[in-house]
């Protein structure tokens, strides 16, 4: 009887996602729901000068490899700072300031700046998961201990992939996001039945108000989205930022929005509006979104003048409208939430996970995170029950319990 060897796995730490051809990455990202993951937004964070170590976002990318054939990969940087992470854990770096613990650097996985459900390990269809997540997982410890590093975190966890991580001893912190879902609705008025009389004239006169400035919406996606398109997205972006004082979160540069159009805009949607009167030519603001399958993701926004309402049509109203007639199931606006709640995007449980490497700091989450989970849990119910729907539930997917 022959014995069957092991395959022999080899593992390589980079700091360039473009040491990886495309076609061999994305053979293991395109799979997945999300599409932040992928070759081209990765390798555009980095050659736009948007994640680098100036920044605070320094690569460091784990690869796992059999012979010559990448086999597995996870997106990692070595962070300076919480900044652009969304997930606020400035508790545990000032916990660890007075335990005498030097907080960073720490290692991170999750899609820079994008604070949007599903990061994950990549691996291969077919291969052995259990035994490169523990190669993985095992990998990582013995960077982080031979570079002194305190953590290592994932963000945005793929809920499908954190128990497989709690088996390797990663403890769960529980966050909410905004997400509206698509509950079998064939219009934009099936969208507005699932709220309360005084909800949905509250929409109807957003969306009048938006008209009778003189505006309309556009959706642009694909090959319609063009360079100038692209360009002035940053502008709204950027001017956006120094408005509020966001100055500190303007992590894109106007490089990465201008290579977005060669090779992502087919993932690009936009919801531009004009004054077609005045100039139909140039937007007055813009929604940026990017899609994948059946969901749509919110990423940015910005506008040249104050239009009342336009926000919420921009970004809510009119990509609702778009996923309804393109059968996208699920759509997550981006971070935030006070205005999102009361436009049928109930708070929706996500996660992150945790590694600490000093015996004391891990003692603390370990010991208390089951605490703060059920405070989060209970503000999630809290947030879901003041959200105006009707309270008759909406008889609109019948037809889809049948397939």
């Amino acid at each position: 009887m022959v014995e069957q060897l092991k395959p022999r796995y080899s593992v390589n730490w980079i700091n360039r996602i473009d040491e990886i051809p495309q076609q061999e990455w994305d053979a293991l990202a395109m799979p997945l729901n999300t599409p932040f993951l992928e070759w081209e937004w990765l390798n555009n964070m980095e050659t736009s000068g948007s994640t680098k170590a100036q920044t605070g976002w320094l690569p460091q990318h784990l690869t796992v490899w059999r012979d010559r054939q990448l086999v597995a990969a996870a997106p990692l940087y070595i962070k300076g700072h919480s900044y652009g992470e969304f997930v606020f854990d400035h508790q545990w770096a000032d916990l660890a300031q007075r335990l005498g613990v030097q907080y960073y650097p720490k290692l991170l996985g999750m899609t820079p700046f994008t604070p949007a459900e599903g990061y994950r390990f990549l691996i291969a269809p077919g291969e052995d998961e259990d035994e490169l997540t523990e190669l993985m997982v095992a990998a990582i410890d013995h960077f982080c201990d031979l570079n002194r590093i305190s953590g290592c975190n994932f963000l945005y966890v793929d809920p499908q992939w954190r128990p497989v991580m709690e088996r390797h001893g990663f403890t769960s912190w529980l966050h909410h996001s905004y997400i509206w879902q698509n509950k079998g609705f064939k219009t934009f008025d099936d969208y507005l039945g699932v709220f309360n009389a005084n909800q949905r004239r509250n929409i109807k006169r957003e969306r009048k108000a938006v008209t009778e400035a003189g505006l309309q919406l556009h959706t642009v996606t694909g090959e319609a989205v063009s360079k100038s398109l692209l360009s002035q997205m940053y502008h709204f972006y950027s001017d956006h930022c120094d408005k509020f004082g966001w100055w500190g979160s303007k992590y894109l540069t106007k490089r990465f929005f201008e290579q977005l159009y060669p090779k992502y805009r087919h993932r690009v949607l936009f919801v531009a509006a004009y004054n077609e009167a005045q100039n139909p030519h140039h937007p007055i603001g813009m929604s940026f979104c990017i899609t994948k399958g059946d969901r749509l993701f919110g990423r940015y926004w910005g506008s040249s003048q104050e239009i009342d309402c336009l926000h919420f049509d921009a970004c809510y109203y009119t990509p609702i409208e778009w996923a309804i007639a393109h059968g996208i199931q699920t759509f997550d606006p981006g971070a935030g939430g006070r205005h999102k709640k009361r436009r049928g995007f109930p708070a929706t449980a996500n996660h992150s996970l945790h590694r600490f490497y000093h015996p004391r700091l891990s003692q603390i989450l370990r010991s208390y995170i089951s605490q703060v989970n059920e405070m989060e849990q209970q503000e999630i119910d809290a947030v879901n029950q003041d959200i105006p729907f009707s309270r008759r539930e909406p008889q609109l997917n019948a037809d889809l319990e049948t397939r």
